[in-house]
């Protein structure tokens, strides 16, 4: 199998190449007016795509608009009218990475903190005015990644056959868009970076007709830390306002640990003595440059990994009684969360790349838990670890592997499935897919249905990414993976098609899903409907905050 690592640098080198050459307006390609602003873009004939590269949606947020709430670019702009070349990618939000466990994140356009930023890409032939968009918040850990390069959708609008707009957004990342604790909470805005993904969304509702889109038929997708976000954006407000979006995709959602308030206070404290400042006002003045440097520095000096926590990037999301009103578990299991259809997914082995392979002990292991969840018992490891007895184990796939992987995405996958088929008033919108092809590690998806390369180069079976992309493709048009799925793809039956049953053995034999191999592609029960899976939804208290 290949790493992920290497998946990664692939993806990356591919993504370099396709964008090597500066791109030049075409005449071909419809000039977009927003009123305030119109964009000309160009067009790649080979793939059939008409682009719009780095669109501000909001202001810089420099200043005083550092640790705020976006604001929207209508009101805050000196475009006056004027046409603006959008040819060329926009730069990617400051990068960071959890201490010592992973390579540093790149961002091969460049960094900048004026990167509140979108992209469009339309079908060259449409086939009608009103497409429905796919609007994608990119994986990264909260901490890396950049929308053009993480998920981008060009072999995804090429495949749709004219059916669907792709729009990939940045967004506010690591200390940048989480920073947390009292000070932020009452001289900003908690959540930052989930704001610029709701205020990206919003910016859609108002100019995505100008393109040719329907925002009445969005979806959000998002994969990773981008799944844990169309989660985020799920709960936001306990579901209680009109979400701009009409589905949602959340592929393997990564569902970390939410700092308390502590360690929030943590977080800045330490800011400010790194950086030798007094308060947030000599923070909000320091260089964009400066402040990405403490944006690692504080992750070193205080985040516990690699020997303990391993596997979280620690800043991310937390609850801040407003737009994040309790944990996810929470606010899924009350019914506090936007009833839309959905589509979650996981692959076969997400614990395996997060977890550190040198704790060899159960004393190792034990130790590693205690630090990611410090409000765990005795009762919480005895527990655990009879449901992950050793003796299921060997050197290669250990406890510590199961239970992580269980914990932060595959557990998430059966708890947004289950409470939207008992909330949606069509249950059976809501489908559930597990993946055991690629690497078949964390984000090994992403090369069959994200790529910038139209014949999918990243993925080792042509045949299964036409599948999976025409999957997603007929999702965002119908809300359904089956209308639109191409010759010989099988039909993916909906979660609550099995019916509702008892348990045995540790597994309801009511969910479905749909289980994606090499050669096989069947439906069959949900795994995760389990007591492993019941046993940390009710400890959400102890593994999620």
């Amino acid at each position: 199998m290949r790493s992920l690592l290497s998946e990664t640098l692939a993806t990356l080198l591919l993504s370099l190449n396709a964008f090597t050459n500066a791109q030049t307006p075409s005449s071909t390609v419809p000039v977009i007016d927003l009123g305030y602003v119109k964009y000309s873009g160009y067009q790649n004939t080979t793939a059939g795509v008409n682009y719009y590269r780095g669109i501000r949606y909001a202001a810089a947020p420099t200043g005083e608009l550092r640790w705020a709430k976006p604001v929207p670019i209508e009101s805050v702009n000196n475009y006056s009218g004027r046409t603006i070349n959008a040819s060329t990618l926009g730069p990617a939000c400051y990068q960071a990475s959890a201490k010592g466990a992973y390579s540093p994140p790149s961002a091969a356009q460049g960094q900048s903190e004026d990167c509140l930023l979108l992209d469009v890409l339309v079908p060259s032939k449409p086939v009608s005015t009103a497409l429905p968009v796919l609007f994608t918040i990119h994986g990264g850990g909260y901490v890396g990644g950049s929308a053009p390069f993480s998920y981008p959708g060009d072999a995804l609008v090429n495949r749709s056959d004219g059916n669907i707009i792709y729009v990939g957004i940045q967004y506010r990342l690591g200390m940048f868009g989480f920073m947390g604790g009292d000070v932020i909470a009452e001289n900003g805005a908690l959540n930052a970076g989930l704001l610029d993904q709701r205020a990206a969304m919003d910016w859609v509702q108002r100019n995505i007709r100008a393109f040719g889109g329907d925002p009445a038929r969005v979806t959000i997708w998002g994969g990773s830390a981008g799944g844990g976000s169309v989660s985020c954006q799920l709960i936001a407000n306990g579901g209680s306002d009109f979400p701009p979006f009409a589905a949602a995709i959340s592929d393997h959602p990564w569902w970390q640990p939410l700092a308390n308030s502590s360690t929030q206070n943590t977080q800045y404290n330490t800011a400010l003595k790194l950086s030798g400042c007094a308060d947030i006002n000599c923070l909000r003045g320091l260089l964009s440059d400066t402040l990405g440097n403490l944006n690692q520095a504080v992750i070193n000096a205080t985040y516990l990994g690699p020997d303990n926590a391993y596997g979280v990037y620690y800043w991310g999301p937390v609850v801040d009684g407003k737009f994040i009103r309790d944990l996810p578990d929470q606010e899924f299991a009350k019914g506090n969360f936007h009833k839309v259809p959905l589509i979650t997914n996981r692959d076969a082995y997400e614990g395996v790349t997060f977890s550190n392979k040198t704790q060899t002990s159960q004393v190792d292991e034990t130790t590693d838990a205690e630090a990611l969840f410090p409000y765990a018992g005795p009762s919480f490891f005895s527990r655990l670890y009879s449901l992950y007895p050793r003796s299921d184990f060997n050197s290669t796939f250990y406890q510590r592997v199961a239970w992580f992987g269980d914990f932060i995405i595959n557990c998430p996958t059966y708890y947004m499935a289950s409470s939207m088929v008992d909330s949606l008033s069509n249950s059976s919108a809501v489908f559930k897919l597990t993946f055991a092809a690629g690497t078949e590690l964390h984000g090994a998806t992403n090369p069959f249905i994200s790529s910038n390369v139209t014949n999918f180069p990243s993925a080792n079976n042509i045949t299964l990414a036409h599948i999976m992309t025409s999957y997603w493709v007929s999702f965002t048009v119908f809300h359904d993976p089956n209308p639109l799925r191409v010759a010989g793809a099988p039909f993916w039956p909906s979660y609550i098609s099995g019916g509702h049953g008892s348990m045995a053995s540790g597994q309801s034999v009511g969910f479905t899903v749909q289980a994606v191999h090499y050669n096989d592609i069947t439906p069959v029960i949900d795994p995760d409907a389990s007591n492993k899976c019941d046993f940390f939804n009710g400890r959400g208290w102890q593994v999620r905050n």
